[in-house]
């Protein structure tokens, strides 16, 4: 048996999936799971990259113990985050999260020199105050001294790939969130670069999803104790999670659904009009030249963020099934905010900032947990329905269904009520869409499948997919 194996690792956790192919159905086994968070670090919230490394080790260990030593092996991360290396390949200066408040009126001050409008005409990529572009230059400004001293910039994927391989590279779908890349061209926007004031010389260059990076460094071999080839999957999360959508029609919605909602369709050419711009819809580079032409919603942060807060004052974290349950006995609660307001985004309290919104926008102030848990899922399926919407305004296409894969496809109550609020189907799963994406790539390189439509065709004959029509 070939086993191959996906190492996802978002936002509040990692994983190290292994998977292979047995009489053309897919299969998968987690062997290590770890626990990522942020950490207040020199007045920032910063990622602690030397405990994700270790980690990335462990589990390369764990996959070797259990007796499913990988003969590849991808690494997939969330997008936007990076870190600079000296020209001795170390790390330098901390490595800021997207959730930090260092680039708070970063596009006002670029108005200048970068007016957004031409910014996103040329890159496709929508509005986030944490954008790659706006951290370097925001970084330029508080730290000039590190970008003065930087010899390679690397997005967190390309440096635990670098860390593993000694190879230096920039992999296209993450690239792509940078604001940095050309839709069309799919490469560095040099003249881009050169307006913000940024080295252009840091910049790898960029290579596409199914690349071969290598094999593992001999220090890696030695201390995990075998060798494999590194390939580069989408190693953007998103782009892996839409990779495992099962077969579908091309009106179909894609909402890739976990610490964030990212809804949207898969397209062949990117849309970078004004009235694109003006909806801050994004064009995020995909698997064989596609583009991930989505929407970004807040997501399921609110609800983990409830539930880690909850579990501080308590000292007891309730189970997502609790939280469900307590959202269901509040279910005639009319709560709703905007969950896409940058209030949400880190929040010193998650339950007092839904609360203050919700009265701020007219509403009740919720009294339990069941009713704000209740008005994060009003929001975010009313979410869902503006976001579709405005969809099928901007393509021109009639949406067919909702299509989730993570893990929030778990959530039986969410589901329901996005069908619902869409007046759309709802098919939900697989769960580890992320990492089954990740492997896909792996799986294609290896000749386990013909086509990219082939290993989508078999996902529906691997994994259970639940059918949720609107009530």
């Amino acid at each position: 048996m070939t086993y191959h194996l996906a190492i996802d690792i978002g936002a509040s956790s990692g994983r190290h999936i292994v998977g292979w192919v047995q009489d053309g159905r897919m299969h998968l086994k987690e062997v290590y799971r770890f626990e990522n968070r942020l950490v207040e670090k020199n007045g920032h919230l910063c990622w602690e990259m030397d405990r994700l490394w270790q980690n990335v080790l462990a589990g390369l260990k764990a996959c070797r113990d259990a007796g499913y030593t990988p003969a590849t092996l991808g690494i997939d991360t969330w997008a936007v985050d990076f870190v600079l290396l000296d020209e001795a390949g170390q790390l330098l200066g901390d490595t800021v999260a997207y959730r930090d408040g260092r680039t708070a009126g970063e596009r006002d001050r670029l108005a200048g020199t970068l007016p957004f409008a031409e910014h996103y005409a040329r890159t496709g990529i929508q509005y986030q105050p944490f954008n790659t572009a706006y951290q370097l230059t925001a970084l330029g400004r508080e730290h000039p001294a590190q970008l003065a001293a930087a010899k390679t910039f690397l997005m967190v994927p390309d440096y635990l790939n670098y860390k593993l391989t000694g190879v230096a590279a920039n992999e296209y779908t993450n690239a792509s969130t940078t604001a940095l890349v050309g839709a069309k061209s799919r490469d560095w926007d040099d003249e881009l670069i050169a307006r913000l004031g940024l080295p252009r010389g840091i910049f790898q260059p960029i290579r596409m999803p199914g690349s071969v990076l290598g094999g593992l460094t001999p220090a890696v071999q030695a201390e995990v104790g075998f060798d494999c080839t590194v390939i580069l999957p989408a190693t953007h999360d998103t782009g892996s999670a839409y990779l495992a959508v099962p077969a579908r029609d091309e009106n179909a919605v894609t909402l890739s659904s976990g610490t964030w909602s990212l809804l949207g369709v898969e397209n062949r050419a990117p849309i970078t009009t004004p009235e694109s711009c003006a909806a801050n819809f994004t064009n995020e580079g995909g698997y064989g030249g596609t583009y991930r032409y989505l929407k970004n919603i807040m997501g399921l942060w609110m609800i983990q963020s409830v539930r880690r807060e909850l579990g501080e004052k308590t000292g007891t974290r309730p189970s997502f099934p609790e939280l469900i349950a307590a959202a269901r006995e509040a279910s005639a609660f009319p709560g709703l905010v905007d969950a896409d307001d940058a209030r949400f985004l880190a929040p010193a309290s998650m339950i007092d900032e839904v609360t203050a919104a919700c009265v701020d926008a007219g509403y009740p102030a919720p009294q339990t947990t069941g009713e704000v848990m209740q008005t994060i899922y009003n929001s975010l399926a009313d979410d869902y329905r503006r976001a579709v919407q405005t969809l099928q305004t901007l393509t021109g296409k009639t949406c067919t269904s909702v299509n989730i894969v993570g893990g929030g496809s778990q959530d039986d109550y969410l589901n329901q009520r996005t069908a619902n609020a869409t007046g759309l189907p709802v098919c939900a799963g697989p769960t580890e869409g992320t990492a089954l994406g990740n492997l896909m790539v792996q799986f294609l390189a290896a000749g386990e499948f013909a086509s990219l439509q082939a290993a989508r065709d078999a996902i529906r004959n691997s994994f259970t997919i639940q059918e949720v029509n609107p009530q």
